[in-house]
């Protein structure tokens, strides 16, 4: 047996890379379509936990509790090793559930359900959301006690089944079994690097809200040449109306929705983060948004105020008939510094004000992800930068929060930890949609930071 040694723990993990067994174990993870949003996947949401999840935690010595929740679509798996009550507890946290394979749209030769290696890539669903993930964290775990024979430090880990149906449950789940979820920091991977080039570990999550504006001025459509300039026209009320939010340039009009200031050490973590578009994304537009700022401020430590879809007419069928009704469904992401309570009593004041009274604001109906962000100064920010910079040489981008939504609030406020994200994929993989993918040597990276990132919590855990 090789001697126990932090290099000889990233070599044993990088190597489950080099010998096919990492591929092997994330293609069958992929096979399984744990769609939580199909409710005829919802067998595969259990099969995940019950014939892959749990006997692997199992056969490392861990031991398993399955949780359900009324709300949530699947179940929740906690997997626990205590070596010892004095060491250092990590919670560690991934999820089995996919969005929906979108069959068919996929390039010739693609499936979403059946892994295939491309272009230095993995195809398929999950591959980049979640399961290579948290396959990458396990893995290292893995290479940690089969080199070592222990972790030396205790660990917990979570596995959810509906974070793509909004995590419904999770909240609940966690505050019955706040005991049982105990521990010193909560590290997991999730959401895209800054860069495909560039290591990263985020701190917090963007909240995320959204809501429906709605017109109804009338019943039936009516012919536009009898009524044409007498009535008036929903679509264009409602455009209008939004113009009293959001400016012509995404700046956002209603501070409520806004955190009005950026503080200064986030300010100063972002100057060494950059958004670099690779090929197939689209360009930065630098007049969109809010001035003043840099494109990684404003979409790291500022709101961003979006029309996600309108309706009004029929588009496919023109009535040439003026419509009776308009509606808009409008997102909101936000950092820490934005109260969600007051943001639709905001936007129904801010329409009142500018005249239009006729718009209906809707409450949210959709789950409200709340922002979260530890202190980019905290002692494990530090911690688990300089353990990835022993391991690649140098350190990963800091990002004070990920630009999307995660439910890192639920761990960070609930249950009162901090917080890091070490994710492992990038901007372009593509998930959510058609042609998911992970590139290889994202993996091979991760492999050696988790090994050598679980080697240093380890051996200072006590």
């Amino acid at each position: 047996m090789t001697p126990a040694s932090r290099q000889a723990t990233i070599d044993k993990a990088v190597g489950y890379l080099d010998d096919g067994s990492f591929e092997a174990t994330l293609r069958k993870r992929v096979a399984i379509p744990s769609a939580s949003r199909v409710a005829a996947n919802k067998p595969d949401l259990w099969r995940y936990v019950t014939e892959d999840m749990q006997p692997f935690f199992e056969r490392l010595g861990f031991t398993t509790k399955i949780y359900e929740n009324d709300r949530a679509p699947g179940p929740f798996l906690l997997a626990e090793r205590i070596e010892d009550p004095r060491f250092t507890t990590v919670l560690q946290y991934g999820h089995g559930d996919v969005v929906a394979g979108l069959d068919g749209q996929w390039e010739t030769g693609l499936s979403p359900f059946e892994m295939t290696e491309k272009n230095g890539a993995w195809y398929g669903r999950g591959t980049a959301d979640n399961k290579g993930q948290h396959a990458v964290n396990l893995a290292a775990v893995e290479a940690l006690l089969a080199t070592k024979g222990s972790l030396g430090f205790n660990l917990k880990y979570l596995i959810e089944m509906g974070e793509e149906s909004g995590s419904l449950g999770l909240e609940e789940m966690c505050a019955a079994h706040r005991d049982e979820l105990k521990a010193d920091v909560f590290i997991a991977s999730d959401g895209p690097r800054l860069a495909l080039e560039r290591p990263t570990i985020f701190l917090g999550a963007r909240g995320g809200m959204s809501f429906h504006l709605e017109i109804n001025a009338r019943e039936s459509f009516q012919h536009s040449g009898n009524w044409g300039g007498i009535l008036s026209n929903p679509g264009i009320e409602l455009c209008h109306a939004i113009t009293a939010l959001v400016g012509r340039t995404g700046q956002i009009k209603v501070p409520e929705m806004t955190p009005g200031s950026i503080p200064e050490n986030v300010r100063t973590a972002l100057k060494d983060c950059h958004i670099t578009p690779t090929a197939g994304d689209p360009p930065i537009e630098p007049w969109w948004g809010e001035p003043g700022l840099t494109p990684e401020e404003k979409v790291f430590a500022w709101s961003s105020f979006e029309v996600m879809e309108m309706e009004c007419g029929n588009l496919a069928q023109p009535l040439y008939a003026i419509p009776p009704k308009a509606r808009a469904r409008m997102q909101l992401r936000f950092p820490v510094g934005v109260d969600p309570d007051a943001v639709v009593p905001a936007v129904r004041k801010a329409l009142m004000d500018a005249g239009y009274d006729r718009v209906v604001v809707k409450d949210p109906t959709d789950a409200i992800f709340l922002a979260s962000r530890l202190d980019p100064d905290h002692p494990w920010v530090s911690r688990v930068v300089a353990s990835i910079e022993k391991t690649l040489g140098s350190p990963p981008a800091i990002l004070p929060n990920l630009g999307g939504s995660l439910p890192n609030n639920i761990f960070s406020d609930l249950l009162g930890l901090p917080t890091i994200w070490i994710p492992h994929s990038y901007p372009g993989c593509l998930q959510h949609a058609p042609n998911e993918h992970l590139p290889i040597s994202i993996v091979r990276e991760g492999l050696a930071m988790m090994a050598g990132l679980y080697w240093d919590i380890g051996e200072t855990a006590a």
